[in-house]
């Protein structure tokens, strides 16, 4: 069988990418530099390729003369580790000095430079990663079995899966994300083995790394497996000791590709806990804003209406209702209908504004302070129980002053 060729593909023949290739060679000669990691993999697998990374047997102070040469913004982004960062209209390109492992400590490395391919693919993380294409879409497979695992569908450690690991503990969690992007079938039996004997080293990781690669994971089109194959193998309770059932998760991932709504059934539930465990995880604000909205009673898409559905929108704003919708759906699938027909109606609903304000409690001839506040709170909490109705507001609010003063 002949050996596939990338000299089609779309970002190999860019005018951005042709540039930087060319600076390189033009520093370095032929074969100088190849294009490696998930822009091959991707292509050979048929998925989108977000990003160019290349590596080279320049050293990064000849790869920023290079560059400099060619008229090419060069920023140094991590030279200890052989990194440059190439910007060709406006597209940056992570060119990386071919290298080889040192010292590890299961967190990060100290390499030495190197010309050899295959000293390069032989610290890669997996034979699907350890791919190689030269500037005309040739490609190069060092380990031998790159090409073999595409095919298959198969991740695959490069040499000793246990090394490879305690050469950075995050390529456990490498191990089930790529599995659930890449994979198919069970995932690779010796390096199943091999996460679950190095497990304890994951705490050994920053919360940040962590979480990163977990939503990533959760982020694949079908992570259900894999979350399962992490959860019998204890791999799971490393990361989040207070998981619940997997059956919510598999509920929430049936309906929505979130990774932060796919998370939430995997947290506790009781605020408190939840906070801690978000805190543990090192979630952004906004992500732990989110997952604390769902802590509260789940919505029935049977039982709701539009005029609680503008109430919610009014009360927690859009992206909330958005996620608490989602979260119904997940416990009751078969209401798609309705789910639909009230996310249209978050989508679309204008917000009003409160139609009264400081003004007109004035006019009734209350003085500013406490009485004016507590009014306007009467009145608003009336305005959208009624569904904010657009007229009568000065009666309603004379009203509510009666009300509140008999």
């Amino acid at each position: 069988m002949s050996t596939p060729s990338l000299a089609d593909a779309p970002w190999l023949t860019a005018a951005a990418t042709r540039k930087v290739m060319a600076a390189l060679e033009a520093g370095g000669g032929p074969d100088v530099a190849r294009f490696v990691g998930g822009c091959v993999r991707n292509s050979l697998m048929g998925r989108p390729v977000d990003d160019v990374d290349i590596a080279t047997r320049l050293e990064p102070q000849a790869v920023m003369a290079a560059l400099q040469a060619a008229g090419l913004k060069a920023v140094p982004t991590g030279l200890d580790h052989g990194t440059v960062t190439a910007v060709a209209d406006s597209q940056p390109f992570e060119i990386t000095t071919l290298r080889r492992d040192v010292t590890t400590d299961g967190r990060r490395a100290t390499v030495a430079f190197t010309t050899d391919w295959a000293e390069d693919a032989g610290r890669r993380d997996f034979h699907i990663n350890a791919l190689y294409a030269d500037s005309q879409g040739r490609l190069f497979d060092p380990t031998g079995q790159g090409l073999a695992d595409i095919a298959a569908r198969r991740v695959v450690f490069v040499g000793d899966a246990g090394r490879r690991i305690r050469e950075d503990r995050l390529r456990i969690l490498r191990f089930f994300r790529f599995h659930a992007w890449y994979g198919a079938g069970e995932p690779d039996a010796a390096g199943l083995a091999a996460c679950v004997e190095e497990a304890g080293g994951l705490a050994e990781l920053s919360a940040e790394r962590v979480s990163k690669e977990l939503l990533k994971l959760l982020a694949a089109p079908d992570p259900v497996a894999t979350v399962e194959a992490m959860a019998h193998t204890g791999i799971l309770a490393h990361l989040l000791p207070e998981a619940r059932t997997l059956e919510d998760f598999r509920a929430m991932a049936a309906v929505t590709g979130d990774p932060v709504l796919r998370l939430s059934p995997l947290l506790p539930a009781a605020p408190e806990a939840l906070d801690a465990a978000v805190r543990a995880l090192r979630l952004s604000r906004r992500e732990m804003t989110r997952l604390q909205v769902l802590t509260g009673p789940v919505l029935d898409l049977e039982t709701l209406d539009d005029r609680q559905v503008r109430a919610r929108v009014y009360g927690e704003g859009r992206p909330a209702v958005k996620d608490r919708l989602v979260q119904a759906l997940s416990q009751k699938p078969a209401l798609r209908d309705r789910f639909d027909a009230f996310t249209a109606l978050v989508e679309t609903w204008a917000v009003p504004r409160l139609p009264v304000g400081g003004r007109e409690v004035a006019a009734l001839g209350i003085q500013p302070g406490p009485d004016t506040g507590a009014l306007l709170k009467a009145f608003e909490a009336d305005w959208v129980a009624n569904d904010f109705p657009d007229a009568g507001h000065l009666e309603r609010l004379t009203a509510l002053r009666g009300q509140r003063e008999g």
